[in-house]
């Protein structure tokens, strides 16, 4: 599979984006800060405020199932995914363009002689 430029990914897609696409109803703000109920499927709690995201950091975490992190790993907890489809499918859903990485060099160079180490020989005889 080609690899996906996460790094550009979290600088394309905010939080406020995510919780958007998922449907998230705070209950409760202070500045950046919101609360609510957890959005992922498997979360148990039915508290309104076991969800905390802070939107100038671009992080969250429920304090009932534990999931945290980034936008992306929202998105991955939510749909249920590996972190690399859940990144394709958001780019998807978003309508974003996926920032593929580049194929690796598969030319081949000989190293560098500076760079290989000296050894002299020993004078034991």
């Amino acid at each position: 599979m080609p690899g996906i430029d996460y790094h550009r990914v979290r600088q394309q897609v905010l939080m406020a984006q995510v919780l958007d696409l998922i449907g998230f109803q705070a209950t409760r703000q202070r500045g950046p800060q919101l609360r609510g109920p957890c959005p992922i499927r498997d979360c148990s709690s039915a508290s309104r405020r076991v969800f905390s995201v802070h939107l100038d950091r671009q992080v969250y975490h429920c304090f009932a199932c534990g999931s945290h992190g980034n936008p992306l790993d929202l998105w991955a907890a939510f749909r249920r995914l590996p972190l690399h489809a859940a990144v394709i499918d958001l780019c998807r859903t978003a309508g974003l363009p996926l920032p593929w990485l580049p194929p690796p060099s598969t030319t081949l160079t000989a190293p560098n002689p500076r760079s290989v180490p000296f050894h002299a020989p020993s004078r034991n005889h």
